[in-house]
């Protein structure tokens, strides 16, 4: 392997070592991966904001955990103002992933069922603007050309992540982040996309009014037929509930292993199995056991294993009907058909 295709050296030891084990925890300890009975899906995981890992080495781990279809949300008013950039780096990473299969392959890692580098050729973006850009983006001529750059992509299966934050680290005024919201919308339905949903009320907001707009707008401008889903679902069943009367599909991340997350498990059991999906949200929220670590999308095959046993111990399915629920679901939901 080249020079500039070798993973930080801190990397390694945090995470994939030379004894054949693709994850070991903050104290060095081996995390095996439960057996997954399909290909898995992380829907949604920004490779564009991590700050130990690199990129290349996180889809070449992915791809080693079983990952055969990733999605990545890029923003027009954050990281890919220039789209053409962000696409040729993107290219460049998935090369040195091509490298770094190599090398793990040598030090014993254990390869999937089917061939790693199928995630390599499903590597998906997914654009939009973020709530805490949506000011900027309203204001912006070059922002809404970027984004037009993006979804002419050939890379680029759907528009997120968009949405509303009334959450405690915004800053950005509800009224704007309506107004972007409808604005992605409605590009979404007149192009025939997806779209992938942020969605966070204020802390302690029982009434879930961040849910209850966005369900109105949904309503209003339309949910796009070719799909719509709520990224990282961390609320109860009772939030959950009109958006899949709607027909939305809900994500659920590393969040769903976190000990006092029962509501979300619960909402994970309940959630029908035409409409669940996994992701990470990588680099945020990685799942138990490596919780405080950056996350990455391997990190998927923690979290789909823990949905998987909580459907099961609900008496929903058993945990091979979720991991094949899972991979169907994100398949149909990106437009896409993964040969594996």
């Amino acid at each position: 392997m080249s020079k500039k295709h070798r993973p930080k050296v801190s990397e390694l030891l945090a995470l994939t070592r030379e004894d054949g084990w693709l994850f070991h925890d903050a104290k060095g300890q081996v995390v095996p991966l439960p057996l997954a009975a399909a290909p898995l899906a992380d829907t949604h995981g920004h490779l564009t904001h991590f700050h130990q890992h690199e990129a290349g080495m996180a889809l070449a781990r992915a791809a080693m955990a079983g990952v055969a279809l990733l999605g990545v949300p890029v923003d027009p008013t954050d990281d890919a103002a220039r789209p053409q950039e962000l696409l040729a780096r993107l290219d460049g990473w998935i090369e040195e992933a091509s490298a770094h299969i190599d090398e793990l392959s040598s030090w014993g890692v254990e390869v999937p069922a089917h061939d790693p580098r199928t995630l390599l050729e499903h590597v998906h973006v997914w654009a939009g603007v973020h709530p805490y850009g949506a000011a900027r983006f309203n204001a912006s001529i070059e922002a809404h050309q970027a984004l037009d750059q993006l979804l002419e992509s050939p890379r680029t299966v759907g528009v997120g992540e968009i949405g509303l934050d009334y959450g405690p680290y915004n800053r950005t005024d509800p009224k704007e982040q309506r107004l972007a919201f409808a604005y992605h919308l409605r590009v979404a339905n007149e192009l025939g996309l997806p779209v992938e949903l942020h969605l966070r009320d204020a802390d302690g907001d029982q009434a879930a009014a961040a849910h209850i707009d966005a369900a109105q707008i949904l309503e209003r401008e339309g949910v796009p037929a070719a799909g719509c889903d709520l990224h990282c679902y961390t609320s109860n069943v009772e939030v959950m509930r009109p958006f899949v009367e709607m027909g939305c599909y809900v994500a659920f991340g590393g969040a769903c292993t976190f000990p006092r997350s029962e509501d979300i498990r619960e909402a994970a059991a309940a959630c029908p199995r035409d409409l669940i999906l996994s992701e990470t949200d990588s680099p945020y929220m990685a799942p138990v056991p490596l919780r405080g670590m950056e996350c990455e999308p391997a990190m998927v095959a923690l979290t789909a294993g823990l949905v998987a046993d909580a459907r099961e111990q609900a008496g929903v399915c058993d945990r091979a009907q979720t991991y094949h629920d899972l991979w169907a679901n994100a398949q149909r939901f990106f437009g896409v058909r993964v040969e594996v």
